[in-house]
């Protein structure tokens, strides 16, 4: 899967390879929370719910949250495949 996108701090880039980990289990794989690896930057991506309007007032207590960054939420049935993703970004770390 390619995705097209901007990394760290809003910077433009060219097209990333992502390698896709795992849909939420506990949905029917439409519209659901979703892991993958950049395995080029060991970056994790992921797809969640927005944060509410609560959520992002209790995160900026722990400081600001740029522009170009944002709160998401992933349910804990998420937990095996965010293990998964940081395996793999380890691993591909060590290459």
């Amino acid at each position: 899967m390619v995705v097209e996108g901007c990394r760290s701090h809003g910077a433009p880039e060219a097209a990333m390879a992502l390698r896709f980990i795992s849909k939420d289990p506990n949905t029917d794989g439409a519209n659901c929370p979703t892991a993958w690896v950049d395995e080029a930057t060991q970056e994790l991506v992921f797809q969640g719910r927005k944060a509410d309007e609560e959520t992002q007032a209790e995160c900026l207590e722990s400081g600001p949250i740029p522009d170009y960054e944002t709160v998401v939420r992933l349910p804990l049935s998420m937990v095996a495949a965010i293990r998964e993703a940081c395996d793999v970004a380890e691993r591909a770390a060590v290459r």
